[in-house]
């Protein structure tokens, strides 16, 4: 039965018949000690679990995203510098050089040439000799570029990307949906976790009360036995019988406690707190009842799906997904058509050449257009954008498949609620006549008409029901808290 204790996690409903034997959650507060309710234990894993945090850190990255592709939109300007050492000047002339000089004649310029007696040019090596020739040094076309420093300041605005821009903005959009999606079914599994730990507690707690109770008969039982023994109205066997019974109540006993220790270590953990924190819960009173806790609501046989589907956080994930994907597709796409932007610049360097070749920084502006249309790329690009289709339709199958995985989940667990009440309302009938009926047998065994073999079934029976009665209260809890998760109900 503990291990079945251990599996479950929700409890209403404790022992009424006898008499408390630990403290209530009144006298948990008028000792001092804090009580911990479901709704604060709930607070503190959310703000403690370090997922979560790292869901919140998604959705704040993905907003980052989304104002980043939103900085498309406008120009971007960007520095570009450098500094380059060089080994050698740059000289035009291999050599000095001397250049023929025209000069004016009246009707033009020609060249003033050296003639002989005849009157004709001299001619050298098959050219004519000019009579004045200028002399131009090669240090004079030798430019000093041992040190060039040369930057450019560039505006980029984009004009058209073939629709690149505004499908990376609908994608990081659908991006921050997703991260926020995601954040809260993480924290659904994280408050039903919390529920599950918080409900299995108290109904340890509720265990350990019963068992102890138990042990409280049997040793009733024993002293009775033992005196009957004392007075020859009993065997020794029928004392060893009981003794064997109390020894293994106080084995199962000691049990529950451990389990229950290990218990509030696993709540304290998903909590975010240390595990040796001794959590008193708020619900830890042995002297409530099942009828001071309101009736759960009973589950429907049929539900609006579609307000299931539109409450449910993971289907908005995977749907969203579906949005994204068709966004990659636009992005394929882009990469077979035209490409437009404008582009400014201010280019500097030194030495400069704008106004003869100075050693000293100089620039200029310049304004341009560039335009990209891809031709020919062997079907690379057609099959990237087909491959984005197909991922396109394998997030559309995924989504409908999980409707109907969905459609299931809705079923089965409005069938358990249903059957967890039924459960739950014969379990207290069969509590109720088990009371009676170790009531009837401790009253025949002290009158000599039962023997204490008739006393430990009637115990027997007493433990049994009380325990089905608390799995049976634990039952429904967590069957009712699934069936919220699933219908996307669940408030936290």
């Amino acid at each position: 039965m503990l291990q079945k204790a251990m599996k479950f996690v929700l409890l209403q409903a404790v022992i009424t018949c006898f008499a408390p034997t630990c403290i209530n959650a009144q006298d948990i507060n008028n000792s001092g000690s804090t009580a911990y309710s479901i709704d604060s234990c709930r607070q503190l894993a959310i703000n403690n679990n370090k997922q979560l945090r790292i869901k919140a850190e998604k959705v704040r990255a993905a907003g980052y995203q989304k104002k980043e592709a939103a900085a498309a939109y406008l120009p971007a300007l960007d520095f570009a510098g450098g500094y380059t050492y060089n080994q050698k000047e740059i000289s035009v002339f291999g050599s000095d050089q001397l250049l023929p000089i025209k000069s004016f004649d009246g009707k033009g310029y020609s060249f003033d040439l050296v003639t002989g007696p005849d009157g004709k040019p001299i001619m050298v090596d098959g050219k004519p000799v000019p009579k004045q020739m200028a002399y131009l040094p090669k240090e004079a076309l030798s430019y000093d570029i041992h040190n060039v420093f040369f930057g450019a300041i560039t505006l980029t605005q984009p004009i058209y990307m073939g629709g690149k821009i505004v499908a990376m903005n609908k994608i990081t959009h659908y991006a921050e949906e997703l991260a926020r999606a995601l954040q809260d079914d993480a924290a659904e599994d994280v408050i039903y976790s919390v529920d599950a730990a918080y409900w299995q507690v108290v109904s340890l707690r509720a265990k350990l009360d019963l068992a102890t109770n138990y042990v409280a008969l049997l040793d009733t039982l024993q002293r009775n036995v033992k005196a009957m023994v004392e007075q020859g109205v009993a065997t020794r066997s029928d004392l060893l019988t009981v003794d064997v019974k109390l020894n293994q109540a106080n084995v199962d006993l000691t049990k529950v406690d451990n389990g229950l220790r290990l218990s509030r270590m696993a709540l304290a953990q998903i909590c975010g707190l240390p595990v040796d924190t001794e959590m008193i819960l708020a619900d830890e009173n042995p002297t409530y009842n099942t009828t001071q806790h309101p009736e759960s609501e009973p589950a429907a046989t049929t539900y609006n799906m579609a307000d299931v589907y539109s409450r449910r956080p993971d289907l908005r994930a995977l749907e969203t997904g579906v949005k994204i994907t068709q966004q990659q597709s636009k992005v394929a796409m882009s990469s077979m058509l035209p490409n437009l932007a404008l582009v400014g610049a201010y280019s500097f360097s030194n030495p400069n050449m704008f106004n003869g070749f100075k050693n000293r920084f100089a620039g200029a502006f310049s304004v341009g257009a560039m335009l990209k249309i891809p031709l020919w790329h062997w079907g690379g690009n057609y099959n990237k954008y087909k491959a984005a289709k197909s991922e396109e339709t394998i997030m559309k199958l995924q989504v409908e498949d999980a409707k109907e995985m969905i459609a299931l989940q809705v079923s089965q667990a409005s069938f358990k609620t249903r059957e967890a009440v039924k459960t739950r309302i014969m379990t207290r009938s069969n509590l109720a006549k088990a009371n009676e009926n170790l009531r009837q047998a401790t009253l025949a065994f002290r009158e000599g008409i039962m023997t204490a073999d008739n006393v430990m079934e009637a115990q027997t029976a007493w433990l049994k029901a009380n325990s089905e009665n608390i799995d049976a209260e634990i039952d429904e809890r967590l069957t009712s808290t699934y069936l919220s998760k699933v219908l996307g109900t669940m408030t936290y």
